[in-house]
């Protein structure tokens, strides 16, 4: 569930990145999955106070985060990339079979190893609130924004090159952690 007034203003670094109770390296908390958007509350230094959109939020090195557009691009024009349905579709798959596998794990039909085989690769990402929507687009390496009727390229972490579909929005390179 997304809390009241979340409003993704980064993205996580494609591999993710470690997180802390407060501002201090002792007090390390449950890492952040990649590409997951965050919105940055507080800076002290080169500390970032992020938020999920669960509310859940952590202490990360600021300088990693990704930032993202202000606003979600226009959808009015041709900028739009297409039916969301298909989409939605393959996200609403993958996370059946994410409850599937952990059904079994629970049920004791799925050890550690099998569970870590059934889910690997499985990437999902969704953030609803109220008309707006954004996806993560794991075929594609990308999120997109949606207003319900298209979608549009929001950040991704592909190279981007004057040649791709000119139906896309300008989007915001998302560059690996290690080519930065």
């Amino acid at each position: 569930m997304t809390s009241p007034g979340f409003r993704p203003t980064h993205v996580v670094p494609r591999r993710g990145m470690p997180a802390w109770e407060a501002p201090d390296p002792a007090r390390p908390t449950t890492p952040l999955d990649g590409l997951l958007p965050v919105e940055l509350v507080e800076r002290r230094g080169d500390w970032a106070y992020v938020r999920c959109s669960n509310s859940w939020g952590a202490w990360v090195d600021g300088r990693r985060l990704v930032a993202v557009p202000e606003d979600p691009p226009a959808v009015e024009g041709p900028a739009g990339t297409g039916d969301p349905l298909p989409l939605l579709g393959r996200a609403e798959q993958d996370l059946a079979d994410y409850r599937s596998a952990v059904q079994e794990r629970a049920a004791g039909a799925l050890d550690g190893e099998d569970f870590e085989d059934r889910t690997r690769g499985l990437r999902i990402g969704i953030v609803v609130d109220g008309e707006s929507m954004w996806l993560y687009d794991a075929e594609e390496g990308r999120w997109v924004y949606g207003d319900g009727r298209r979608l549009t390229t929001y950040a991704t972490d592909r190279e981007v090159t004057g040649d791709e579909d000119a139906g896309h929005a300008p989007t915001r390179m998302a560059a690996p952690e290690g080519e930065r």
